[in-house]
């Protein structure tokens, strides 16, 4: 998040409105107001298993500032094809693996253990199907001989702060072909 509201400066086709969190404490809210950035949190725990409920107040708090683009970044929570369709066409979202490869978790422990050479992190946008959008951005990253989960992730996520802008920059000027870093 920090990555992207940094890199929308100067010529920057799109500017940043809000950052929205599901947990009151995450860090990244203090880092927005701290980057001039207003801020909003819809805590998913009070709605329970009401999937419905909570997305109709993440849709409250968005439709407060009406954003042209949402960027999914540290959101770790399912979106229902409901709330997908509302947004459709406007949501991004970063995965740190070479998609089509690993959708879902733990993806730099699969990467290790099937022995791949390399892996890297993808910006999608968001469909009903999980990590399944259309893929606007990949970097990829060699995997080293004593890479472990840790060492991996930490190059990747290298590489994510500096394809995430680049996508977000390409998408909000209307262009939505393959970027690859």
């Amino acid at each position: 998040m920090v990555a992207l509201v940094k890199s929308l400066a100067g010529d920057h086709p799109a500017k940043a409105v809000l950052v929205l969190a599901n947990v009151p404490d995450a860090g990244g809210l203090e880092k927005a107001r701290k980057l001039g950035v207003a801020t909003a949190v819809v805590d998913h725990r009070p709605f329970g298993a009401d999937r419905q409920a909570f997305e109709a107040a993440l849709t409250d708090a968005l439709e407060k500032v009406s954003p042209d683009i949402i960027c999914l970044a540290g959101f770790m929570r399912i979106l229902t094809p409901e709330f997908i369709l509302r947004w459709r066409g406007r949501i991004l979202n970063i995965h740190p693996s070479l998609l089509p490869k690993y959708k879902g978790l733990h993806t730099h422990e699969r990467a290790l253990e099937a022995g791949d050479t390399e892996a890297g992190c993808s910006v999608h946008e968001v469909t009903a199907e999980l990590d399944g959008g259309p893929v606007l951005g990949r970097a990829r990253v060699p995997i080293a001989p004593k890479d472990t989960p840790v060492t991996l992730a930490e190059r990747v996520l290298q590489r994510e702060h500096l394809l995430y802008p680049a996508v977000l920059r390409r998408f909000a000027a209307g262009e939505k072909g393959l970027l690859e870093l």
